[in-house]
């Protein structure tokens, strides 16, 4: 019974803590190196994802600086979406998320 329990908690807590990182820089940005778990999105497609990504997902966006990633942010929270974080640059998501950057 204890067993089950904890796997009950355990596959809740998976789901509560389940995030998205999304590079929206260029391709050939994309290609010179990302954030190992990141998908890869450009800002201006960044509405694309409403079809596979849930409303209440919390979501980390980043770019180069910030200012794209800022735009992003908007888009998708002008399409309902609720936990968006603009994440600034590669750098910057780099240390927020604790995850390094790969190429």
């Amino acid at each position: 019974m204890h067993l089950r329990l904890l796997a009950i908690v355990f596959l809740f807590s998976i789901h509560i803590t389940a995030q998205t990182i999304i590079d929206v820089r260029s391709t050939s940005e994309w290609d010179s190196g990302h954030l190992e778990t990141a998908i890869h999105v450009e800002w201006q497609s960044i509405s694309d994802i409403t079809a596979y990504i849930d409303k209440n997902e919390e979501i980390y966006l980043y770019c180069r600086s910030g200012n794209r990633s800022g735009k992003a942010r908007n888009i998708l929270l002008d399409n309902g979406f609720i936990n968006v974080i603009n994440a600034g640059s590669i750098n910057e998501a780099s240390q927020l998320l604790d995850i390094k950057i790969s190429n």
